[in-house]
């Protein structure tokens, strides 16, 4: 079977270090449906927070969804390397998994987003926490099990951005029309 060529759209390394906020998207092998196993979201959290931790990297906000998993994650010190980070926490996981069930946890490749001045942080936690509300697993994001932060973030307890949009999905606010 021959898969489609993937354009490679990391930039030049020295944009990953250093204190800068990143919006991170993993997807399960497949499509699979993993993280419906509560072992699981427990183990990839834990291992997500001990290689932030040793990294220097901050988890602000998190959420594990049955076939993929957003954090948002910073750089808190001038050496915190986030191409390090995602090799050896994908690494782990992935040899993890593989011991206990077998098989293939991650997608060859994962999405990155760093944030830039004028990106809301928080709105891009939010934005996160939201994802089993608008997937249709919980009517309120705090009643989600698998979504939270490692360091105190709040989730708020209602969501008055009507039409926001992130940046990375075009305009960063939709017009009535859209």
């Amino acid at each position: 079977m021959n898969l489609p060529l993937r354009k490679y759209t990391r930039l030049a390394g020295e944009n990953y270090v250093g204190f800068r906020f990143y919006f991170v998207t993993l997807c399960c092998f497949g499509g699979k449906r993993i993280f419906v196993d509560a072992g699981h979201c427990e183990k990839v959290l834990e291992l997500l927070q001990r290689e932030c931790a040793l990294r220097s990297f901050a988890v602000h906000a998190y959420c594990v969804m049955p076939n993929h998993f957003h954090f948002l994650c910073e750089g808190v010190e001038p050496g915190s390397d986030f191409l390090r980070l995602m090799m050896s926490f994908r690494i782990k996981s992935s040899r993890h998994f593989a011991k206990e069930r077998g098989g293939v946890l991650w997608q060859r490749w994962y999405y990155e987003h760093i944030l830039r001045r004028n990106e809301g942080a928080e709105l891009v936690a939010w934005y996160i926490w939201l994802n089993p509300v608008r997937q249709g697993l919980v009517s309120k994001a705090e009643e989600y099990r698998w979504a939270g932060s490692f360091t105190g973030w709040k989730m708020p307890t209602s969501w008055n951005e009507e039409g926001w949009r992130p940046p990375w999905k075009g305009r960063g606010r939709l017009s009535g029309k859209e």
